[in-house]
């Protein structure tokens, strides 16, 4: 049956994606989900650039839930901030850190601060590109000279082998210049890309390996590679 919800579900948008991946326009994803036009699809596919959200996840430094219920419990019981980090076997650096983000002892409680943390996990980030003045510069520059993502993205770790802040992933150029909300390199580049899109296709990410060539130049020199 057809439905007007305008919304999508959790397991909605990652069957999205995955038809998105295996090439299916919007309009035949939109009629798989039971849509009644594409506009939805095409709203979601426009805000991420065609590129498929990685999905939220911890970092192994970060606390858990049953930690926060650890710390929780802790602070019924009367304990200090060290013994409750004893317990955990964390610093009380950590402990002290997670209470001052979510309004000290008297008002702590696990559950909240648990959804407090996913919700600052899921905000967005500024990427590397906007954070490395010279890495946005020498990938601008190869992007104006009709480089695809994944030749610069080759280059960098072959003139950079041991630098990883003069790395980055083809992945992370195309979300840079397909999503809007970034801003981080100039919206006339994408028309250097072959494609001249302003949303990446579904395979678009992977769709030229590096082969260690250079566009124009066709050497393997190291002041050809500079160009």
């Amino acid at each position: 049956m057809v439905t007007s919800r305008i919304w999508f579900t959790a397991e909605q948008k990652a069957a999205l994606w995955e038809r998105w991946r295996n090439g299916q326009s919007a309009a035949a994803i939109s009629r798989a989900l039971e849509r009644r036009n594409k506009t939805g699809v095409d709203r979601i596919v426009v805000l991420h650039g065609g590129i498929a959200p990685a999905p939220p996840r911890r970092t192994v430094a970060a606390l858990r839930l049953e930690e926060r219920e650890e710390i929780s419990r802790g602070i019924a019981a009367g304990q200090t901030m060290r013994g409750i980090a004893r317990g955990l076997r964390r610093s009380p650096s950590t402990v002290n850190r997670e209470l001052r983000r979510n309004g000290g002892g008297q008002a702590y409680r696990a559950n909240p601060a648990d959804r407090c943390a996913w919700e600052r996990a899921l905000r967005p980030k500024p990427c590397r590109l906007a954070l490395r003045r010279e890495l946005r510069w020498r990938v601008a520059q190869k992007l104006a000279l009709q480089w695809s993502p994944e030749q610069i993205s080759g280059w960098l770790k072959q003139e950079f082998p041991t630098d990883q802040d003069m790395q980055i992933s083809h992945e992370a150029i195309y979300r840079s210049l397909f999503i809007q909300t970034r801003g981080v390199l100039k919206k006339e580049l994408t028309s250097h890309l072959r494609t001249a899109r302003r949303i990446a296709s579904p395979q678009e990410p992977q769709c030229e390996e590096w082969t260690g060539t250079y566009p124009r130049y066709g050497l393997h020199s190291r002041a050809a590679r500079r160009g």
